[in-house]
């Protein structure tokens, strides 16, 4: 009989199917079969907090299947995901099929590649019970806190809440962000910018003011405090002092700095810095992102190839690379660009303080397969995020960028203006890939400046500015704050995301996320009565005993214990001191009008997401969806164009009239209008594509303005 490969999904079954051949069986499991049960706790908090499992209710057909094929062959091994949840989803699989725990039945694939494969297939080994541990201390750990703590939210704020060791902070850092935006005071400070040109060019460039008889010019911040070393520009008067100061003033070059500057490029990617990336560079949500790295990691089939995987697993915080594909990454590099894009010797990177090295850094599992040779058989995100994540670990091994830069001081009255430029003299790196936040892929040259040069001045004025509070959290900056402190891992980020959106406590607003009102209350609530489940630092210590478990050094039941002993007390407590009191979640009052009784409406929450309500409510029980109007208008009718979901969650566009009007779109209305027939034009293909007229019958259209 053929031995029998189990997996975790049917793409990655097909895929290492195809490599192992005839001699095996590979079979997917569709991810775990165990759990613990959905309708009661199912831990024994007096014995231990001894797990009480379950077969998953919707595997059965499953659970049957993986159990006649164990029967007919004479070897078992067990292929899932190499992580913490891929190692406790085999010891389920061995338990529920009464497999030898002491057997090397459990092998990993860091790659879906032939060698990624046989390599997995030549070193068999036991099921990792401390990675196992780790994982059961962080399911029980949820549970508990779940279980416990969401009914005390739905006695105190509103039935159906959750709450998380994870999501209840990620929650809490949002809030706080905002109430630090709301408490933020604008101060005014005032800058002095001048435009030049010198005497060997009548290429105008421009400097700013960066010091005033020897002290530096700093902006105002919230303190209030002054340094006695720098001084503010704080007002108009101020500014209008200065320039009076320089009516007559001789601008003299005082110095010239002159250097090359080596950028180095940025490591191949982890978990975190692929997710922000994404979300900076293709507006990917985690979620996305992560669905698509899976689908890549596990297999596509390649035209010409078959099923191979992509990429290396797409879950870890290691810069590690493999010598093998180094190599391939060099030679690749060696071919197309020249060895003067190769560095002096291959790059090596340091992965974080806490990082586990189990697998490499995210990077192509066969760099020779670019992504134009891939792309036809890839879907539009997979070409997207393939081609983000190749560009970036082949970037990661070229040379150096050279920048030119310059810095020139001029001085005039004793006031010091500063102008700065820089021109690439070696792309290096730079020709494949340069970072979302990098603005180093052009140029800002300046003329040929020498010292002691007289300057013609061509302008100079005081622009008033304000100081800006803290932006929102995007999905990059929190994944990104998240990481540094310690809260959550690679495989956390993206659900716990997904469930602060689903579970309203956040919502986006365009790329920002912004607290709820519900968000609001929760997180007060907490805060006042269970300060270490919102304490970030508290939260990152759970974290690192969790790796702790995992390598061996602690008891998973005696941090279960350290932490639930507290948490059952520090419940208790909250209970008694809410007994009899619940809290309001305001409501977010609009100038929307009701039709009925003239009051205000207010937005309310439902489990279909938000509308608009009378706050008269029950006394007056109208209520109405949330409209978005968008620009321009119907070209059937002439009404006002709404922005509309479909039930998928995507974007269109649909007439005010619907639905006497059915006109709809998936093309965005603009300000524009059709100079054939006045009619709104829409933007089709985004930025880069074209404005067209969908009035029936027209058919203009151009390309956007770039």
């Amino acid at each position: 009989m053929p031995d029998l490969v189990i997996v975790e999904s049917p793409a990655k079954a097909k895929t290492i199917k195809k490599y192992l051949g005839s001699g095996y069986e590979v079979i997917a499991s569709m991810g775990h079969v165990r759990d613990l049960p959905k309708s009661k706790m199912g831990v024994d908090k007096e014995h231990d907090f001894e797990p009480k499992y379950v077969d998953m209710k919707g595997k059965e057909d499953v659970i049957k299947e993986l159990r006649k094929y164990a029967k007919k062959c004479d070897k078992i091994y067990l292929a899932t995901d190499p992580d913490r949840e891929g190692e406790a989803i085999s010891w389920h699989i061995a338990q529920m099929l009464d497999l030898d725990m002491n057997d090397n039945n459990r092998v990993a694939f860091n790659e879906i590649t032939k060698t990624g494969v046989q390599n997995g297939m030549n070193s068999p080994h036991k099921i990792d019970i401390d990675l196992v541990n780790a994982q059961q201390a962080r399911r029980i750990l949820d549970r508990l806190v779940g279980y416990e703590l969401s009914p005390f939210l739905w006695k105190k704020v509103k039935r159906g809440l959750s709450a998380g060791r994870v999501q209840t902070v990620t929650v809490s850092l949002i809030v706080d962000r905002e109430e630090a935006i709301k408490k933020f005071k604008p101060m005014e400070y005032w800058s002095i910018d001048a435009k030049f040109t010198a005497p060997s060019s009548k290429k105008v460039f421009e400097a700013s003011l960066v010091s005033v008889d020897g002290k530096k010019i700093e902006v105002p911040d919230q303190s209030g405090k002054k340094n006695d070393k720098k001084i503010q520009i704080s007002s108009k008067a101020d500014a209008d002092n200065i320039l009076k100061r320089l009516e007559n003033a001789v601008y003299k070059v005082q110095s010239v700095k002159k250097r090359v500057t080596k950028k180095q490029p940025a490591p191949p990617f982890i978990t975190s810095t692929m997710q922000q990336e994404a979300s900076r560079k293709l507006n990917f949500s985690s979620k996305r992102t992560m669905k698509t790295a899976q689908e890549l990691y596990e297999g596509v089939d390649i035209e010409g190839i078959g099923a191979v995987g992509l990429i290396t697993y797409m879950r870890t915080d290691s810069l590690r690379i493999s010598a093998e594909a180094q190599l391939s990454a060099t030679q690749y590099i060696d071919t197309v660009y020249g060895s003067n894009y190769l560095p002096d010797k291959p790059r090596q990177y340091k992965s974080g303080k806490n990082a586990q090295d189990a697998h490499e850094a995210i990077r192509p599992s066969t760099p020779e397969l670019t992504p134009e040779r891939v792309k036809t058989s890839l879907t539009t995100d997979q070409y997207k995020l393939y081609k983000l994540i190749w560009e970036r670990f082949i970037a990661s091994q070229m040379a150096n960028a050279l920048l030119d830069t310059t810095s020139v001081e001029i001085n005039a009255d004793n006031c010091i203006f500063r102008a700065s430029g820089y021109s690439v003299k070696f792309d290096g790196f730079m020709v494949l890939y340069v970072e979302s936040d990098s603005d180093e892929g052009g140029k800002k040259e300046l003329p040929v400046i020498n010292n002691d040069d007289i300057l013609k001045l061509v302008s100079i004025t005081g622009n008033q500015h304000f100081t800006q509070p803290p932006p929102r959290f995007t999905e990059a900056s929190l994944i990104k704050t998240l990481e540094e402190n310690g809260i959550g891992r690679p495989s956390t980020y993206a659900p716990t995301i997904t469930t602060i959106t689903a579970r309203q406590y956040v919502e986006r607003d365009g790329k920002s996320l912004r607290p709820t009102a519900l968000g609001e209350v929760t997180t007060e609530l907490m805060k006042e009565h269970f300060k270490k489940i919102v304490d970030a630092k508290f939260t990152a210590e759970m974290e690192n005993d969790l790796d702790e478990i995992e390598n061996g050094n602690k008891n998973w039941v005696d941090t279960l214990h350290e932490f639930y002993d507290d948490f059952a007390e520090t419940l208790h407590k909250a209970e008694e001191a809410m007994e009899g009191k619940r809290v309001k979640i305001p409501d977010e009052e609009t100038d929307i009008i009701c039709e009925q009784c003239g009051r205000n409406m207010v937005i309310k929450f439902s489990k279909y997401g938000k509308f608009l309500a009378c706050p008269a409510f029950p006394e007056c029980k109208n209520s109405k969806p949330i409209v978005t109007e968008a620009d321009g208008k119907c070209p059937r009718c002439d009404g006002k164009m709404l922005l509309k979901k479909s039930k998928k969650g995507r974007s269109f566009y649909g007439c005010e009239k619907y639905p006497e009007c059915t006109f709809m779109t998936w093309n965005v209305p603009s300000k524009e209008v059709c100079p054939d027939c006045h009619k709104t034009l829409f933007i089709k293909g985004g930025k880069h594509g074209k404005l067209i007229c969908e009035n029936e019958g027209c058919g203009y259209e151009r390309e956007l303005k770039k």
